[in-house]
C-alpha cells in the first residue's frame, strides 16, 4: 500500500520533524526550563567585610529581574556564601558550589588572593569562573586559563593612568609608593612604574607594604612621610586604606594622596577615615558616583536610586561596592540572555569573552566593557577624580592605556 500526502501535508510533517533541530535546548549544571543556579563565594566577614555589600546587592538585583519573570523565563538562583577573605576558606566552598550544589558558574567572587586559589580547579573542572571582582592581570590569560574573566578594571592600567597623570600635573614628585604585599599590589606598582618610565628610579623615593594580618599599617605610614615624600600612592584594601587616610592626617602630612579604586568607598573608606582627613584624595573611576550632583538627572543614576529605594533599602548610594555589584548583576542577566536556550558553561564563556562595546548603567560617558576571546581584560579608560567632601568629582580628560591588553 502506497501512502500519499498532499503538499501541505508533507510541508507540516517536513517541517514537524525538522522542529527539534531548532528548538533543542541545551543545558550544563544548575539549569533548568524554570532556574539558573550560579554561585559565588563573599567576604561577609573577616578583614574585607566591607565588600559584603556588593554580593547582597547581587541577590536583590536578581530578586528584581525574577519578579519580572526571570531571563527567557528563568529565575536566577544566587548562592552566595561567606568565604571570610580567607583562599583556604574560598576553595572550601566553592567546591561545595561545584560538586554539590552543581552551579552552572562560579560568577563576581571578591579578591585576587581568593580567586587565585580555585582558578586551577575551577579551569581543571572546566567551570567558568566569569565577571570576578579584581583587576589583577592574571585574569587576562585565555591561553593559559581560559574558563577566567573579570569584570573590573586592571590594576596595572590604573597605575598606569595615575603615573600618566604625574607625569603631566606633577613631573617633579617625590613619589612614596604604600602597597599589599600580594598580586594585586604588585600589579598596580608594576602598572605605575611602568606608566612612570625611566622616571620611576628618580621620583619614587620610598615603598613600603603590610600585609592583610597587620593590626595597623602606621608605621608603614610614618616611614614614608619621613622619607620627604610629597606624594602619596595608596594601594589598599578598605580597612587599611581607612587607617592609611587616617594617619597621614594624624601626622599633619599634606601628600597629594592617590588612592586606588579597590579602596576608594566614600562609606567603606572615607567615612571610617575621617572626611576631613579624605578630603583632596585622588582616585581613578570607571564608573560614575551617585553621590555626584552633576549626575542627578543621569536616567541610569534615577534608575539606580529607585532599584536601592525597593530592593536594597539598606544598601547605601555612596558605598561604590554598591555600584560594582549592580554592574555584575547587570552584565550576568545580559549574557544569560544572551544564551537563549543554549545555557551551557561553553555558551556561557562563550558570551562572556564576545562582548562589543556594552553600555551598562552607572558607566563614565564614553567608557563601556568589551572583551575578546584573545583579551579578557574588559576596560581600557578610567577617569581622575578628587573627593571634594562628598563626592568623588571627575578631572579632566578620560586616559586611555594599553594595558588592559596584557602588555
Amino acid at each position: 500500500m502506497t501512502l500519499r500526502y498532499s503538499g501541505a501535508l508533507f510541508c507540516a510533517l517536513t517541517l514537524a520533524a525538522a522542529q527539534p533541530a531548532f528548538a533543542d535546548k541545551k543545558y550544563g549544571p544548575g539549569v533548568t526550563d524554570t532556574e539558573v543556579k550560579i554561585g559565588q563565594t563573599m567576604p561577609y566577614s573577616g578583614p574585607a567585610s566591607a565588600y559584603g555589600t556588593q554580593g547582597r546587592m547581587e541577590e536583590a538585583y536578581y530578586a528584581m529581574i525574577n519578579a519580572k519573570g526571570g531571563v527567557n523565563g528563568r529565575k536566577i538562583k544566587l548562592l552566595s556564601l561567606d568565604d571570610a577573605y580567607s583562599p583556604p576558606k574560598t576553595v572550601e566552598q566553592t567546591r561545595r558550589l561545584v560538586e554539590q550544589d552543581e552551579v552552572l558558574a562560579i560568577i563576581g567572587t571578591i579578591g585576587t588572593p581568593t580567586n587565585s586559589a580555585i582558578q586551577k580547579y575551577l579551569n581543571q573542572k572546566k567551570v567558568p569562573q566569569i565577571f570576578i571582582s579584581t583587576g589583577a592581570a592574571k585574569w587576562d590569560d585565555p591561553k593559559n586559563f581560559p574558563w577566567t574573566t573579570q569584570l573590573y578594571p586592571p590594576y596595572q592600567m590604573e597605575g598606569m593612568i595615575f603615573a600618566k597623570y604625574l607625569l603631566k600635573n606633577k613631573p617633579d614628585a617625590k613619589l612614596g609608593v604604600f602597597s599589599q604585599n600580594d598580586d594585586a599590589g604588585k600589579d598596580y606598582v608594576k602598572g605605575l612604574k611602568d606608566g612612570l618610565g625611566d622616571k620611576a628610579k628618580t621620583m619614587i623615593v620610598k615603598e613600603v607594604t603590610y600585609e592583610v594580618s597587620d593590626p595597623t599599617v602606621d608605621s608603614q605610614i610614618v616611614s614614608l612621610k619621613a622619607s620627604g615624600a610629597d606624594t602619596l600612592f595608596t594601594m589598599a584594601t578598605p580597612k587599611f586604606g581607612a587607617q592609611a587616610i587616617r594617619k597621614v592626617y594624624e601626622l599633619g602630612w599634606k601628600p597629594l594622596n592617590y588612592v586606588v579604586s579597590v579602596s576608594s568607598s566614600i562609606k567603606g573608606v572615607m567615612e571610617p577615615a575621617g572626611i576631613e582627613a579624605s578630603k583632596g584624595l585622588l582616585t581613578a573611576l570607571a564608573f560614575k558616583t551617585p553621590t555626584d550632583p552633576s549626575w542627578e538627572n543621569a536616567a541610569d543614576v534615577k534608575e539606580f536610586k529607585d532599584f536601592l529605594a525597593k530592593w536594597y533599602p539598606q544598601g547605601d548610594i555612596a558605598d561604590g561596592s554598591n555600584v560594582t555589584g549592580y554592574i555584575s548583576a547587570y552584565m550576568t542577566v545580559k549574557i544569560i540572555e544572551m544564551c537563549g536556550d543554549d545555557l551551557t558553561r561553553e555558551n556561557l564563556l562563550k558570551q562572556a569573552t564576545n562582548l562589543n562595546k556594552v553600555a551598562a548603567p552607572l558607566l563614565l560617558p564614553g567608557i563601556s566593557i568589551s572583551t575578546r576571546p584573545d583579551r579578557y581584560a574588559p576596560f581600557t579608560q578610567m577617569q581622575i577624580a578628587t573627593f571634594d567632601g562628598k563626592s568623588w568629582v571627575p578631572q579632566g580628560e578620560t586616559f586611555n592605556t594599553d594595558a588592559a591588553a596584557g602588555q
